[in-house]
């Protein structure tokens, strides 16, 4: 019969039963799907002992929680049991441990819409009092202060019951399952019981003649699904995962956080396979190890005897190597010798031919020589040359002359331009006329300038006369004295003298005699002491001197005077005591303003004559600047004919030198084409003559080493002995040969005296393999003789060969027959061992590689699972008021030791803003952002384990850790994402949890035990609402109270 799987598919669980599970009271326990239930407590002084953990737990295993390691046999599920030891401790005498127990699930469709609604009604009002239950559109209220249920009819459709027998010995788990809700409904805990030992036994065994046990649990009745994942802290467990939600979430490190998604998962129970598949490897390899050394050591006891045998069959073989290259030697002797000695008939007749052929080649070669040495093309080759130097010269005077030539044309060429151009401003005029029209203009500029230098003349005198004039006379004197303080007055500075009077008075003589100048020094030298040669001026050319250098200054201060016009040459003092003057003046006007405004009239006149001056000057060097070029203009009209004449010549010229230069240039062409080859042919008949000469030379010496190498090769031959070698041989020349063919391709080239040294070595190797020692004792004594004979020189060696050669050999056969039995004996317990060897190193190769490809596997598993699951928290935190997270998980080396676990690393990361970087978990944040990241990875992961299907999470002590402003958050979170994604979250809650579940949770349980006297719990108190009302109605038959109902 096959096994079938997935019975219980997609059906969700709705309700429990707990019959000998810990304290648990055996009412079945209603649970609603895809929200969160929360298990409370209510023991004898808190939440403690009221059987909240053992519930839960007896959930996980219901649902096959991995982490029950149910292929192991799920031994661990048995501690769940009731013991009357730890239920009671004063009871233990009146209540038995129970050696079996039940966990039953009613699983129904995810919609409920396969319940058929009830045929009859089996909940009417009970009789027996308490505080009843009420059910009202799904709504479910149950508390019974002592009341029992009772047994109902099956009254669904679609639901599936699934029984799981909990043994205390093996096997641990057993399972059965019926279509419908089949639960024990009794009043009392003991009909309970009994009445769950007679539907077990009524329901089909669930493997044909047997029942299905622990490993087939999850393939059988969930198809390998993963349905549940879970924090359990408690003792009832066999290995106690860690919590995410018992500790700060940045309290707990990344293995321990691994470890706990790993649990959530059901990754650890992968891991622990590939933690046995390293120590079955280890343990491979240590098996293989230990034949590896025991091989060694039996290797290395024998490694002695097979030695000293291999040496000696080394030796055998190169005894017979050392004969066979004797006899090579032998054969190789005759063999060169006969080889050469056909090598050096050749020669010799080689020799002989090339001597004669070398005297032929002499012959011939001097005839060849003397032909080429007649002087008929040396003459030749002159002619052409001397030919060649004339046409050369020619045509190189004639380029020369061109080049001249085109020079003279060009530079005639150039001037004409700048004599077109002058000729211009001839305008008609020949030379001639030219000429005489520039005499004539620079005849009248002469005479303005004449009339210009007198006007020039008259204005300086006339501006003269005005700064005297607006001076005054005597105005240098008199500063110098006003200066050192001297009082004084000028002459004249009253009078007013007529112009013409003036001017007579001012104006020195033209010429004026020596005779003149002699009269008046010495009428001043009379009259004022001093005369005007003193510092070499003429008084006569200071203007107006005397009178307007006279100064009048008081008697008594004369001297002082002089002194301070010392400086003032033709100054005149004149004493105060008593002045007259005497002077040709018309008439005596007094009046400074009179004297400058008459020389103002004057420089006026004058400066009017000079400016008419100017422009007859201006106007006469104009035209002669025209008349000069006139006259450039028509000599250059002159020269330009002379240029143009000139320059027809000239081309004239050229245009002969250029037909000349024309028709001499094939000539000469032609001559270098002649002289050239000519040149050519001699230079190649004195190359060939040289080399004729060589090759003469070198005949000769052919000839020459021909001879001597005939005579060399007679003698050779005679040396080589060959009638001697082949004695030695004991064959002819061509059985040497033979034999020498049939020698391997790398020996064949082997000379005599490389096959000598071979057989040499071969023999002493052999000597050395057969006695390794240095005792000779173990030596046979002939042999020891034959080895101290051939001491000494290589002839001896030589000598003595063949004689211990046979020595060593006779030796070596008498101890052969031992060495092969001991060596067979060896050769069998290497192969024994060596098999044991192979064995295990491949069975430990295997187990390497079987453990490597599951290693891999399952990091590849690991890293999508944990894919998974930063995908799922990435959408719960970003669905509910977050920002994003992820995971990050790098893989790490597996553990060198095979007892450690494959430790992996994971770091939840999220944003705390939109648009910023992942931020890792165990950063400072508030203990607000702590929980509600640590519910959402516990949630994630539970998703991910869930493939898609219906999963249910079971925490234990849910929200120990949560701060109080944080716990009814969380907790409601908890109950969105299980409404969200359909997981039903069950936690069990302390004292202090309570009152922020109730109002956050989709389900209330409260399990309660008043006293430690009680060994059972009493009836549980539950809270929910189930928005399916038929699955309220199937189940509300066997946990409202009444009167049994008959089946």
């Amino acid at each position: 019969m096959s096994q079938v799987e997935n019975v219980v598919g997609d059906r969700v669980l709705i309700a429990m039963q707990a019959v000998n599970i810990s304290r648990l009271s055996t009412h079945p326990v209603p649970t609603v799907p895809g929200t969160l239930i929360v298990v409370a407590g209510a023991g004898p002084k808190d939440s403690n002992g009221a059987g909240k953990s053992s519930f839960i737990a007896s959930i996980t295993a219901l649902l096959g929680d991995e982490q029950w390691r149910f292929a192991s046999g799920a031994k661990a599920v048995s501690e769940l049991l009731f013991n009357a030891e730890l239920a009671s401790g004063a009871g233990s005498r009146q209540w038995a441990s129970a050696d079996h127990g039940y966990i039953v699930g009613v699983f129904g469709p995810p919609g409920m819409n396969g319940f058929d609604p009830p045929t009859h009604d089996t909940a009417s009002s009970g009789e027996q009092g308490g505080s009843g239950a009420t059910t009202a559109d799904g709504e479910l209220v149950l508390a019974e202060d002592g009341g029992e249920l009772f047994e109902v009819p099956d009254t669904s459709g679609g639901a599936l019951t699934v029984w799981l027998k909990v043994n205390q010995e093996a096997p641990h788990l057993e399972i059965r399952w019926r279509e419908g809700v089949h639960l024990a409904a009794s009043p009392s805990e003991a009909e309970r019981v009994a009445r769950a030992d007679e539907i077990w036994a009524s329901l089909p065994k669930s493997a044909g003649k047997r029942d299905v046990v622990a490993r087939d649990l999850t393939k059988v009745l969930y198809g390998d699904k993963v349905r549940c994942v879970s924090f359990l802290s408690t003792s009832v467990r066999s290995k106690v995962a860690t919590n995410l939600l018992s500790q700060p979430l940045n309290e707990i490190s990344p293995e321990r956080v691994f470890e706990a998604i790993a649990a959530l998962t059901g990754l650890d129970a992968e891991l622990e396979q590939e933690r046995e598949a390293r120590r079955d490897e280890h343990a491979k390899r240590v098996r293989a190890a230990q034949a590896a050394d025991r091989l060694a050591e039996f290797e290395a006891e024998s490694k002695a005897l097979l030695t000293t045998f291999d040496r000696r069959d080394q030796a055998r073989i190169r005894l017979a190597d050392a004969l066979r290259c004797w006899r090579g030697r032998q054969a190789r002797k005759l063999a060169d010798a006969a080889a050469k000695d056909e090598a050096l008939a050749a020669d010799l007749q080689r020799h002989r031919a090339a001597g004669e052929a070398a005297a032929e080649a002499i012959a011939m070669v001097k005839a060849e020589i003397a032909t080429l040495r007649e002087d008929t093309l040396d003459r030749q080759v002159s002619q052409a040359r001397k030919e060649l130097s004339a046409l050369q010269a020619r045509a190189a005077k004639l380029d020369a002359d061109r080049a001249v030539a085109e020079n003279s044309a060009d530079e005639l060429r150039g001037q004409i331009p700048a004599l077109e151009e002058s000729r211009r401003f001839a305008d008609g005029r020949d030379v001639p006329t030219a000429e005489q029209e520039l005499r004539e203009v620079r005849l009248r500029l002469n005479e303005a300038l004449k009339a210009l230098g007198v006007a020039d003349q008259e204005v300086a005198s006339a501006q003269a006369a005005l700064d005297d004039a607006e001076g005054g006379p005597a105005a240098a004197q008199l500063n110098a004295l006003a200066a050192t303080g001297i009082p004084a007055t000028g002459l004249l500075d009253a009078l007013d003298v007529a112009e013409q009077a003036r001017d007579a008075a001012h104006t020195p003589p033209l010429a004026p005699g020596p005779d003149d100048e002699r009269a008046l020094g010495e009428a001043l030298k009379a009259r004022y002491g001093k005369t005007g040669q003193g510092r070499g001026l003429a008084l006569g050319e200071l203007r107006g001197w005397p009178n307007e250098h006279a100064v009048i200054v008081d008697a008594d201060r004369l001297g002082e005077a002089a002194a301070a016009l010392a400086d003032l040459p033709g100054s005149v003092l004149v004493s105060a005591a008593g002045v007259s003057v005497v002077g040709a003046f018309d008439g005596v006007a007094t009046g400074r303003e009179a004297r400058i405004k008459a020389a103002e009239q004057r420089l006026n006149r004058a400066k009017d004559a000079q400016e008419s001056a100017a422009q007859a000057v201006h106007e006469g060097e104009e035209a002669v600047a025209q008349a000069q070029r006139r006259l450039e203009g028509a000599r250059a009209g002159v020269r330009l004919a002379e240029v143009e004449a000139r320059l027809g010549e000239r081309r004239a010229r050229l245009a002969e030198l250029v037909a000349a230069v024309e028709e001499l240039a094939p000539k000469v062409a032609e001559a270098e084409r002649q002289a050239g080859a000519l040149d050519f042919r001699a230079r190649t008949r004195d190359m060939e003559i040289e080399r004729l000469e060589g090759r003469r030379h070198r005949h000769e010496a052919e000839r020459a080493q021909a001879r001597e190498q005939e005579a060399r090769v007679a003698t050779e031959r005679e040396a080589l002995k060959i009638d001697a070698l082949a004695a030695d041989w004991g064959g002819t020349v061509e059985t040497a040969r033979e034999w020498l063919d049939a020698l391997p391709e790398e020996e064949r080239p082997r000379a005599a005296e490389e096959w000598w040294r071979v057989a040499e070595r071969h023999l002493d190797q052999a000597l050395r393999d057969t006695f390794p020692s240095e005792d000779e004792t173990e030596i046979p004594e002939e042999l020891r003789f034959l080895l101290s004979e051939r001491e000494g020189s290589t002839a001896r060696e030589q000598a003595t060969f063949a004689a211990v050669c046979g020595a060593l050999a006779s030796y070596l056969r008498g101890q052969e027959e031992y060495e092969r039995h001991q060596r067979r004996q060896i050769e069998a317990q290497l192969v024994s061992r060596q098999r044991d060897l192979s064995a295990a190193a491949r069975g430990a190769e295997e187990a390497a590689q079987s453990t490597a490809v599951h290693r891999a596997a399952l990091t590849a598993a690991i890293k999508a699972r944990l894919t998974r699951v930063a995908e799922e928290f990435d959408k719960l935190d970003t669905s509910y008021g977050g920002y994003g997270a992820t995971l990050e998980f790098p893989v790490p080396p597996a553990p060198a030791d095979p007892e450690q676990r494959w430790q992996w690393r994971v770091t939840p990361k999220w944003r705390r803003g939109e648009g910023q970087g992942f931020v890792p978990y165990n950063r400072r944040a508030n203990t607000a952002l702590m929980d509600e990241k640590a519910v959402k990875l516990v949630c994630a992961a539970a998703i991910a384990s869930s493939g898609g299907g219906h999963l249910c999470l079971v925490l234990d002590e849910l929200g120990r850790n949560l701060g109080k402003e944080h716990r009814r958050e969380a907790v409601a979170l908890f109950r969105r994402i299980g409404e969200t994604y359909g997981i039903t979250v069950i936690g069990a809650l302390q004292d202090d949890m309570e009152p922020y579940a109730i109002d956050a949770c989709g389900q209330y349980i409260k399990l309660r035990r008043s006293s430690d006297a009680m060994p059972y719990n009493e009836p549980p108190v539950i809270v929910g609402h189930d928005q399916h009302a038929e699955r309220v109605r199937a189940l509300a038959a066997y946990v409202d109270r009444g009167t049994p109902a008959l089946t």
